[in-house]
C-alpha cells in the first residue's frame, strides 16, 4: 500500500503539477511542435505517479525491482519528460531540446535514448501488450513490482489492445494497472463521433478486469484508486481517469484542435499567465 497522502503532501503534489504545466508550455513553445491537450490533461496523474505512487529511483533508473511505467500513447510524452526532469532523471534545462535533432527527448519516447523510459512507443494500441509481457515476467520471476500502462481513450479503436486485455484477464495479472486518459478527444475530433468506445467500463469488466472510475484531476482520488488496485488479488485493474484536455489553459480546454499542436509566443504568454494565477489559488486554498 502507498504512504498516506496527508495535507502537506497533497499541497506539494498540486503545486508540482502546476509547475509541470508551466514547464510544459515553455517546452512546447521552444520546440515549436508537439502535443498540448493530452499532456496538460494528464499532468495531475503523472505528478501523482512520479512523486507519490511509483517505486523508483531516478538516480538508478534500471533498478531491477522498480515499478514499470509504460506510456502507450507516446505522443503525450512531453508531460512524462517534464515530470521525469522534475523527479531528477535528467536536468530540467534539457527540456529545451524537445524534438531537436539528436535530442534524447524525441516526439515519441525512445527506450534506448533516455534512461527511465521502459518502451519505445508510437504505434497506438501496443503498450498494453508490452505491459502484459512485463507483468507476466514479474509473476514468473516472483517479483513484487507493479506495471502501470497509460493509454489514451482513442487508441481503444485498436484491435490488438483488446487482445492484450483478454490475455491479462485470463492470466489474472493483478500486478498490472491500466490507466486510461478518458478525455473524449482524438486528433480528428471527439471519440464518440469518430469511433464510439462506450460502454468502456462494461467492456473491461467482460474481459475480467477490476474497473475504477475517477476524476483524473483529483490527485487524492487517483491515489485512492491505485491503493484499491493494490488490494485486488484475482484480476488486473484499469482506472478510467476522466480528464479535461488542455486542463489549466482556458482556450485549450475541451478543444480537440489542440491535440497535436503547440502554442505560439502569444498563446504561451496567455497560458502561463493563467497557470501562474492558478498557482496562487492553490497556495491560498491550502493555507
Amino acid at each position: 500500500m502507498l504512504e498516506p497522502l496527508h495535507e502537506k503532501k497533497l499541497k506539494f503534489l498540486e503545486e508540482k503539477a502546476n509547475q509541470i504545466r508551466e514547464d510544459l508550455i515553455e517546452t512546447l513553445l521552444e520546440a515549436g511542435s508537439g502535443h498540448s491537450a493530452g499532456p496538460l490533461g494528464m499532468t495531475d496523474i503523472f505528478t501523482a505517479l512520479y512523486f507519490h505512487i511509483l517505486n523508483h529511483h531516478p538516480r538508478n533508473p534500471n533498478w531491477e525491482d522498480r515499478d514499470r511505467l509504460v506510456l502507450s500513447n507516446g505522443h503525450i510524452c512531453p508531460v512524462r519528460y517534464v515530470a521525469m526532469a522534475h523527479a531528477g532523471y535528467f536536468p530540467i534545462e534539457e527540456l529545451k531540446t524537445l524534438r531537436k535533432i539528436n535530442s534524447r527527448l524525441q516526439g515519441h519516447p525512445h527506450r534506448t535514448a533516455l534512461p527511465g523510459v521502459e518502451t519505445t512507443s508510437g504505434p497506438l494500441g501496443s503498450g498494453l501488450s508490452q505491459s502484459v509481457g512485463m507483468a507476466l515476467a514479474g509473476k514468473l520471476d516472483n517479483k513484487k513490482y507493479k506495471v502501470f500502462c497509460l493509454m489514451s481513450d482513442g487508441e481503444h479503436n485498436s484491435g490488438n489492445l483488446w487482445e492484450a486485455a483478454m490475455f491479462a484477464g485470463k492470466n489474472k495479472l493483478n500486478n498490472l494497472i491500466g490507466v486510461i486518459d478518458r478525455n473524449n478527444i482524438q486528433i480528428d475530433g471527439f471519440t464518440e463521433e469518430i469511433m464510439p468506445i462506450e460502454p468502456l467500463k462494461e467492456k473491461y469488466e467482460a474481459f475480467n478486469w477490476h474497473v475504477i472510475e475517477v476524476d483524473g484531476h483529483n490527485i487524492e482520488a487517483f491515489v485512492d484508486a491505485v491503493n484499491e488496485a493494490h488490494a485486488i488479488y484475482e484480476k488486473p485493474t484499469v482506472i478510467i481517469a476522466h480528464t479535461i484536455p488542455g486542463k489549466g489553459v482556458s482556450f485549450m480546454e475541451n478543444d480537440y484542435t489542440w491535440h497535436g499542436k503547440p502554442p505560439d509566443k502569444e498563446e504561451a504568454k496567455k497560458a502561463l499567465s493563467e497557470l501562474r494565477t492558478l498557482g496562487g489559488k492553490i497556495e491560498s486554498e491550502h493555507k
